[in-house]
């Protein structure tokens, strides 16, 4: 099997490569992918060097699946060049995630609707992923209809040079500017841009995105989207209404017995997830799960994972893992 990872010398592109290695898939050969630059570039993957290709070798090399996570207009662009050749393309960015032709998936939740037709398939958001891998298995037992969500999300989602930022920030250095405004020693209440209705885009995507996954149309969901100065590890704050009674044992129960979730609610001895424990690991943490005694039928719970593994490169990898077992990419 033939893979390429398209933007592969960037955060996310060389997690991807790093957990195709770890989750040992599949891979007979590895197409890194990225712009032309001066000189020739190897990566490193299972003990052997792969020579970093351009967009048009790689797509001679008509790869079988290929990993994107190269921005919108990149993949608005090209991810059709590859499909139209038999690849299978799952794009990170926002590109196609609300277009009505594409399947958004997170495998956990709806893997199901893959078919061997689906050519582009969507990954994501960072923070869609980890809020409804908690909430999809209580949505299917309590039925939510409302959610509030404040998110708390790290430089590493915004790239390199929002790292570099809050590095040379701590450093003393001030004038090295990837955002509008200081970010140590700060909280900044806009990721992406703003749009006429006073929401920014990445508010919107929560909501949108939402919607699709669980294919639930009629949820009122409202989001507040944060930059914090953490490095990697987004958190969230989640009131969930439902329109059916529930009681704490049992949500505790369907949570403890989901896929990919990881309970750490102990409040007494100071147990609660935190961004610097959800680093490295592909499990989303949710703790201090409890009652909102202001309103019936309301749940609150603390949402934390490592943006840059289930949040993006992870999940990717493991829709490729849900396309190799189902027998829609030999």
């Amino acid at each position: 099997m033939k893979v390429a990872v398209v933007g592969a010398t960037g955060l996310v592109g060389k997690k991807m490569i790093q957990i195709l290695e770890e989750r040992n898939f599949p891979v007979d050969f590895l197409i890194p992918v990225a712009s032309e630059s001066k000189g020739k570039r190897t990566i490193s993957f299972r003990g052997e060097s792969y020579l970093v290709r351009t967009i048009n070798e790689a797509l001679e090399l008509k790869p079988d699946i290929a990993l994107f996570s190269a921005g919108s207009e990149l993949s608005l662009k090209i991810a059709p060049m590859f499909s139209s050749k038999g690849t299978v393309v799952i794009d990170n960015s926002s590109a196609w995630r609300m277009d009505p032709g594409k399947k958004l998936i997170i495998p956990e939740i709806n893997e199901d609707v893959l078919t061997r037709e689906d050519k582009i398939i969507a990954n994501p958001n960072c923070s869609t992923i980890q809020m409804l891998m908690v909430i999809a298995p209580l949505h299917k037992v309590f039925n939510i209809h409302r959610i509030v969500v404040s998110t708390y999300q790290s430089v590493s989602g915004s790239g390199i040079k929002a790292i570099n930022q809050l590095n040379s920030e701590r450093n003393g250095n001030m004038e090295d500017k990837f955002y509008p405004h200081q970010i140590d020693k700060n909280c900044l209440p806009q990721i992406d841009i703003f749009e006429e209705n006073g929401y920014t885009k990445e508010e919107i995507k929560l909501v949108n995105e939402s919607k699709k996954i669980l294919d639930d149309p009629s949820l009122n969901i409202t989001a507040t989207a944060v930059r914090v100065p953490v490095m990697g590890g987004h958190s969230e704050s989640v009131n969930l209404e439902f329109t059916k009674s529930f009681d704490l044992e049992e949500v505790y129960s369907i949570l403890r017995n989901a896929p990919g979730i990881l309970v750490v609610d102990d409040p007494k001895n100071k147990k609660y997830p935190m961004p610097i424990d959800a680093e490295g690991r592909d499990e989303v943490l949710v703790g201090r799960i409890r009652i909102d005694e202001s309103r019936e039928k309301c749940l609150n719970l603390w949402i934390v994972a490592d943006n840059l593994r289930k949040g993006a490169a992870t999940n990717s990898i493991q829709i490729a893992e849900s396309l190799v077992k189902k027998g829609l990419v030999k």
